[in-house]
């Protein structure tokens, strides 16, 4: 099969115009049949565009609000939502206080910190009744933790079969439900227990 020269410039320039004429309606069109799953704001995010003033972390910890994803604080340490989840469920705890080094911790403020820890894992299993969970902490930019000035535990919780292909090709994860639907679930949770 011969294939002329410059027809595959044809071609792109057909295709380029018909993409430019998608619309937002035909956009919804196609995320109702093919279940497409788009985030614009996770690309800003992921490329370094959204500029954010202050620590993220420390901006959580002025109060206990959805607008912060703050659902619980102790004495010394606080749990959040992760704004971009990679399960549902994804809690991370970390102390209120700005700092980047475990070592630096005194006794009072390690030890609320991993009796935070503790319960953020038992609010995920009362919760979503996870087969399991990973916690984790990447303490410094090294070992490549995403705000290495405030530390912070991962509870990420895990189910048999809950990895598809999009984080292998297209570095994306479905989650199922949203933001303020895994607020709900958690700041119910830590409201009953506080007023038990």
């Amino acid at each position: 099969m011969k294939v002329k020269r410059g027809s595959s410039k044809r071609v792109s320039k057909k295709s380029t115009s018909k993409a430019k004429s998608i619309g937002d309606k035909d956009l919804q069109n196609i995320s109702l049949v093919k279940n497409v799953l788009f985030k614009p704001a996770r690309y800003k995010y992921i490329r370094k565009q959204e500029v954010v003033k202050g620590c993220v972390f420390c901006n959580s910890s002025k109060s206990i609000s959805m607008e912060t994803l703050c659902v619980y604080k102790s004495d010394y340490s606080m749990i959040v939502l992760n704004k971009f989840p990679y399960n549902s469920g994804h809690l991370l705890v970390l102390p209120q206080g700005h700092g980047g080094d475990l070592l630096k911790l005194s006794s009072d403020q390690y030890a609320d910190l991993m009796a935070t820890l503790k319960l953020a894992c038992q609010a995920v299993t009362d919760i979503y009744a996870p087969a399991a969970f990973n916690l984790g902490m990447n303490h410094g930019s090294s070992a490549g933790a995403g705000i290495p000035e405030h530390l912070h535990f991962h509870v990420i919780p895990r189910w048999a079969g809950d990895l598809n292909f999009f984080p292998l090709i297209a570095q994306t994860k479905v989650v199922i439900e949203t933001l303020e639907q895994t607020y709900q679930n958690y700041i119910g949770y830590f409201n009953n227990r506080v007023s038990s």
